[in-house]
Protein backbone atom coordinates (compact mmCIF):
# COMPACT_ATOMS: atom_id res chain seq x y z
CA UNK A 1 0.00 0.00 0.00
CA UNK A 2 1.57 3.38 -1.35
CA UNK A 3 1.19 6.59 0.52
CA UNK A 4 0.60 9.10 -1.61
CA UNK A 5 2.74 12.98 -0.48
CA UNK A 6 0.60 16.01 -0.99
CA UNK A 7 1.60 18.67 0.78
CA UNK A 8 0.13 21.39 -1.15
CA UNK A 9 -3.28 19.91 -0.78
CA UNK A 10 -2.07 19.05 2.75
CA UNK A 11 -1.08 22.67 3.07
CA UNK A 12 -4.41 23.87 1.70
CA UNK A 13 -6.55 21.76 3.65
CA UNK A 14 -5.37 22.20 6.84
CA UNK A 15 -5.43 26.13 6.42
CA UNK A 16 -9.19 25.70 5.79
CA UNK A 17 -9.83 23.52 8.50
CA UNK A 18 -7.73 26.06 11.00
CA UNK A 19 -9.59 29.28 9.74
CA UNK A 20 -13.02 27.28 10.00
CA UNK A 21 -12.20 26.50 13.43
CA UNK A 22 -11.32 30.38 14.40
CA UNK A 23 -14.06 31.73 12.98
CA UNK A 24 -16.44 29.50 14.27
CA UNK A 25 -14.64 30.07 17.96
CA UNK A 26 -14.82 33.94 17.13
CA UNK A 27 -18.76 34.18 15.39
CA UNK A 28 -20.40 31.49 18.07
CA UNK A 29 -17.46 30.50 20.98
CA UNK A 30 -17.77 26.63 19.93
CA UNK A 31 -15.07 24.46 19.33
CA UNK A 32 -14.87 23.01 16.10
CA UNK A 33 -14.99 19.10 16.89
CA UNK A 34 -16.84 17.08 14.22
CA UNK A 35 -17.98 14.43 16.73
CA UNK A 36 -19.44 17.21 18.87
CA UNK A 37 -21.15 19.09 16.18
CA UNK A 38 -22.54 15.93 14.92
CA UNK A 39 -23.67 14.86 18.66
CA UNK A 40 -25.08 18.45 19.26
CA UNK A 41 -26.91 18.32 15.94
CA UNK A 42 -29.47 15.45 17.05
CA UNK A 43 -29.76 17.03 20.48
CA UNK A 44 -29.43 20.59 20.50
CA UNK A 45 -30.16 22.92 23.35
CA UNK A 46 -32.00 25.50 20.76
CA UNK A 47 -32.96 25.95 17.58
CA UNK A 48 -29.81 28.48 17.23
CA UNK A 49 -27.69 25.52 18.13
CA UNK A 50 -28.97 23.24 16.18
CA UNK A 51 -29.04 25.72 13.05
CA UNK A 52 -25.22 26.60 13.29
CA UNK A 53 -24.33 22.62 13.66
CA UNK A 54 -26.23 21.87 10.96
CA UNK A 55 -24.89 24.79 8.82
CA UNK A 56 -21.43 23.13 9.20
CA UNK A 57 -22.55 19.75 8.93
CA UNK A 58 -23.69 20.56 5.30
CA UNK A 59 -20.45 21.91 4.78
CA UNK A 60 -19.07 19.06 4.85
CA UNK A 61 -21.49 16.78 3.14
CA UNK A 62 -21.88 19.27 0.14
CA UNK A 63 -17.63 20.15 0.02
CA UNK A 64 -17.05 17.33 -2.73
CA UNK A 65 -19.83 19.16 -4.94
CA UNK A 66 -17.52 22.23 -4.77
CA UNK A 67 -14.31 20.39 -5.56
CA UNK A 68 -16.35 18.95 -8.53
CA UNK A 69 -17.60 22.40 -9.61
CA UNK A 70 -13.94 23.52 -9.60
CA UNK A 71 -11.86 20.57 -10.50
CA UNK A 72 -14.58 18.67 -12.72
CA UNK A 73 -13.84 15.98 -10.82
CA UNK A 74 -15.03 14.71 -7.58
CA UNK A 75 -12.09 13.93 -4.77
CA UNK A 76 -10.88 10.51 -5.04
CA UNK A 77 -10.77 8.54 -2.09
CA UNK A 78 -9.57 5.17 -1.51
CA UNK A 79 -10.26 3.01 1.13
CA UNK A 80 -7.80 -0.08 1.40
CA UNK A 81 -9.30 -2.31 3.85
CA UNK A 82 -13.15 -4.33 4.10
CA UNK A 83 -16.05 -3.00 4.92
CA UNK A 84 -16.44 -5.34 8.38
CA UNK A 85 -12.94 -3.47 9.69
CA UNK A 86 -14.07 -0.36 8.21
CA UNK A 87 -16.95 -1.01 10.39
CA UNK A 88 -14.41 -2.30 13.77
CA UNK A 89 -12.28 0.86 13.21
CA UNK A 90 -15.74 3.15 13.89
CA UNK A 91 -16.70 1.51 16.89
CA UNK A 92 -13.27 1.99 18.06
CA UNK A 93 -13.18 5.53 17.05
CA UNK A 94 -16.42 5.78 18.36
CA UNK A 95 -15.24 4.57 22.39
CA UNK A 96 -12.38 6.76 21.91
CA UNK A 97 -14.40 9.74 21.69
CA UNK A 98 -16.41 8.78 24.93
CA UNK A 99 -13.89 8.45 26.84
CA UNK A 100 -11.50 10.98 25.57
CA UNK A 101 -14.10 13.44 25.45
CA UNK A 102 -13.99 14.82 22.46
CA UNK A 103 -12.52 13.79 18.87
CA UNK A 104 -9.19 14.47 16.63
CA UNK A 105 -10.83 17.58 15.45
CA UNK A 106 -11.92 18.83 18.61
CA UNK A 107 -8.46 17.89 20.53
CA UNK A 108 -6.55 18.25 17.55
CA UNK A 109 -7.19 21.18 16.15
CA UNK A 110 -8.96 23.36 18.58
CA UNK A 111 -7.60 21.99 22.25
CA UNK A 112 -3.69 22.26 20.84
CA UNK A 113 -4.35 25.74 19.94
CA UNK A 114 -5.87 26.68 23.23
CA UNK A 115 -2.46 24.63 24.66
CA UNK A 116 -5.37 22.74 26.77
CA UNK A 117 -2.95 20.29 28.72
CA UNK A 118 -6.21 17.40 28.30
CA UNK A 119 -5.58 18.28 24.18
CA UNK A 120 -2.27 17.85 24.50
CA UNK A 121 -2.13 14.38 26.07
CA UNK A 122 -5.48 13.04 23.81
CA UNK A 123 -3.76 14.13 20.13
CA UNK A 124 -0.19 12.16 21.45
CA UNK A 125 -2.30 9.63 22.18
CA UNK A 126 -4.09 9.59 18.86
CA UNK A 127 -0.94 10.00 17.13
CA UNK A 128 0.78 6.98 18.93
CA UNK A 129 -2.10 4.55 18.56
CA UNK A 130 -2.48 5.73 14.83
CA UNK A 131 1.61 4.87 14.33
CA UNK A 132 1.25 1.79 16.17
CA UNK A 133 -1.90 0.63 14.24
CA UNK A 134 0.04 2.15 10.71
CA UNK A 135 3.08 -0.37 11.34
CA UNK A 136 0.94 -3.14 12.80
CA UNK A 137 -1.11 -3.37 9.79
CA UNK A 138 1.37 -2.75 6.87
CA UNK A 139 4.68 -4.57 8.31
CA UNK A 140 2.95 -7.42 10.93
CA UNK A 141 -0.18 -8.31 9.35
CA UNK A 142 0.62 -7.43 6.36
CA UNK A 143 -2.45 -6.20 4.74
Amino acid sequence: METVFTPVQSLGGGALIGLSSVLLMWVFGRIMGATGILVGFFSPSSFSDWHWRATVLAGMITAPLVMLAVTGEFPTVDVPISTPMLLVGGVIVGIGVTYGAGCTSGHGVCGMARLSPRSIVATITFMATTALSVYVVRHVIGA
